[in-house]
C-alpha cells in the first residue's frame, strides 16, 4: 500500500514538473536576436559592431567641394551611356527612377549650407516641376510617378558637384575621404541659344544611394571591356578627377569669389591638394635616420681625396695645394682619363772629372 501511494506520489510530481519544463524548452527557442546578442561578450559583441564613424572618433576634418566635368575622359563612366542598355544604366537616370519610387530622400540644393533633415526634404513632385521634367502621377494612399526614359534629361547633366569629408580616424589612425553628399548639375541654354547656364539641382545623400550604386556595374576604360567595377567602386577608388571649386569657410566664400584670377585661383587650389597629401606625413615624428659609415656618403670615395668633416668645410688632406710660381690650385682628383703621358726625364749630367768644380747645372730658356 505505501508503495503504491509513494509511486502514485512520484507520478503527481513528475506530470506537475512537466509544464515547467515543456514552457522553459519553448522560452529557449524563442529568444531573439537582440537577447543572443546580448549574452555576448564585449569582445564579441565588438566584432559585430558596424556602426558608422562619429564625432567623438574625428579629431579633424575637413570639407572640400568638387567639381565633376563629365566631358573628360575620366569622369565619363558616370554619364555614358546616354541611353539605357540592356545591364548600363546612366548615373542621373539612376538616381531619378530611386527618387520617383521614394526609395531616397533628395534635399535643398542651399550653396553651401547643406542641412539634410526633413525640413529641407523635397517633394518629388516639386522637383520634376522645377525642371519640367514631364511625368505621371497614380493618386492614392503614397503617391507614384512614372517617368518615360526619354523624358530624363541626362543629356543635360554635364556635371556633378561632390561634397567630401577628408578626416582623420583616430580609432585605426588613418587619414582618409569620405564622399557624403553628390549634387547633379543641369546645363542649360536659353531659347536663343548662348552659354549654358548651370541649375545645382538637389543634394542626394551619397550613403542612401550606395547600396544601389554598388549594384550597378560600369565600362571604366576603353581597352578593357569587362565591367568590372560599380559606380560605389569609382568612389571609393577614386577613379574621378574634380576640381576643388570651395572649402568650407567662415564666410562661405567659393575660390571664384575669394580668388577673381585665374592664376591665383589655381595656385590656391594646387595649395590644398598639397595640404591634403603633405598632411598625414606630418602626423608622426619621423625617425633620424643613422649616419651612414661607408666611403661614399661621407664624401670620400675610392681615388678621390677630397675629405669632407661633419661641418661641410674641406679638411686638411683637401686643402689647395700651392704652386711653386705662387699660384693657388686646387688638389684635383686625379683620373685615368685626364692623365697626360709624363714627359721623358733629361738624361743625368754625367759626372764631371777630379778637381772640376761641381758648379749646379742651369737650363738656357729660349727667348724670341
Amino acid at each position: 500500500m505505501k508503495v503504491s501511494v509513494t509511486v502514485a506520489a512520484a507520478v503527481l510530481a513528475l506530470a506537475s514538473a512537466l509544464p515547467g519544463f515543456a514552457q522553459n524548452r519553448s522560452t529557449v527557442r524563442t529568444v531573439s536576436p537582440k537577447e543572443e546578442k546580448n549574452d555576448l561578450s564585449v569582445r564579441a559583441q565588438s566584432l559585430y559592431d558596424t556602426s558608422g564613424i562619429t564625432d567623438a572618433d574625428i579629431p579633424w576634418m575637413r570639407v572640400i567641394y568638387r567639381s565633376l566635368d563629365l566631358t573628360q575622359e575620366k569622369n565619363m563612366p558616370l554619364y555614358y551611356p546616354e541611353e539605357s542598355m540592356e545591364d548600363q544604366e546612366n548615373m542621373f537616370r539612376l538616381i531619378v527612377r530611386l527618387m520617383a519610387d521614394g526609395k531616397i530622400p533628395v534635399f535643398e540644393y542651399l550653396d553651401g549650407r547643406e542641412i539634410f533633415t526633413e525640413t529641407y526634404r523635397l517633394k518629388v513632385k516639386d522637383v520634376l516641376d522645377r525642371y519640367y521634367i514631364p511625368y505621371e502621377e497614380t493618386e492614392g494612399r503614397r503617391p507614384t510617378y512614372t517617368i518615360d526614359d526619354s523624358d530624363i534629361p541626362s543629356n543635360e547633366v554635364l556635371s556633378y558637384y561632390i561634397r567630401e569629408k577628408w578626416v582623420f580616424d583616430q580609432r585605426n589612425s588613418k587619414f582618409y575621404p569620405v564622399v557624403e553628399a553628390l549634387c547633379p548639375v543641369l546645363h542649360r541654354s536659353g531659347d536663343f541659344g548662348g552659354e549654358a547656364v548651370k541649375y545645382p539641382m538637389f543634394w542626394v545623400r551619397y550613403n542612401d544611394v550606395k547600396p544601389y550604386l554598388s549594384q550597378q556595374y560600369i565600362l571604366t576604360n576603353n581597352e578593357n571591356n569587362i565591367q568590372q567595377y560599380t559606380f560605389d567602386d569609382y568612389f571609393q577608388l577614386r577613379l574621378f578627377d574634380g576640381e576643388i571649386y570651395k572649402t568650407t569657410n567662415l564666410r562661405n566664400m567659393s575660390l571664384m569669389q575669394m580668388y577673381p584670377s585665374d592664376t591665383a585661383r589655381i595656385e590656391a587650389q594646387n595649395k590644398i591638394e598639397e595640404q591634403l597629401k603633405s598632411f598625414e606625413d606630418n602626423l608622426w615624428v619621423k625617425q633620424p635616420q643613422t649616419a651612414a659609415t661607408t666611403g661614399k656618403e661621407r664624401g670620400t670615395s675610392k681615388g678621390d681625396a677630397t675629405v669632407t668633416d661633419p661641418s661641410g668645410a674641406p679638411s686638411a688632406e683637401a686643402r689647395p695645394a700651392r704652386s711653386s710660381r705662387g699660384t693657388t690650385q686646387a688638389a684635383k682628383p686625379s683620373s685615368p682619363k685626364a692623365a697626360k703621358p709624363a714627359k721623358a726625364k733629361s738624361p743625368a749630367p754625367k759626372s764631371s772629372p777630379a778637381g772640376s768644380s761641381a758648379a749646379p747645372v742651369r737650363s738656357v730658356r729660349r727667348t724670341k
